[in-house]
This record gives C-alpha cells, sequence and structure tokens, in this order.
C-alpha cells in the first residue's frame, strides 16, 4: 500500500510520499499527538483569559 501526494502546481516538483504502512502510521500519530497537545494548550489559554 502506498500514498502519495504531489503539488498540483506544475512549476513546483516537490513532492513527499509514503510507502511503508508503519511510517504512515508513526507520522499520524505525530501528527494526533501534536493536535492533541494543541487543543490543550488552547484550553489552557482560554482558562486563564475567563480567570
Amino acid at each position: 500500500m502506498s500514498f502519495s501526494f504531489t503539488d498540483p502546481k506544475p512549476d513546483n516538483n516537490r513532492s513527499f510520499s509514503f510507502t511503508e504502512p508503519a511510517e504512515l502510521e508513526e507520522k499520524l500519530q505525530t501528527i494526533t499527538e501534536l493536535a492533541h497537545e494543541i487543543l490543550r494548550l488552547t484550553a489552557e489559554v482560554r482558562s486563564q483569559i475567563s480567570s
């Protein structure tokens, strides 16, 4: 199984691909952890603002 993304702009040759499911899973896990941290920090800031 593989997934690849290429920028649709014709003058841009940058692309990235994930060929290993484990590598993709690891990257998704990292993104998930970052998203949770962002949400936690946002909640913390909101509680400081309201108090």
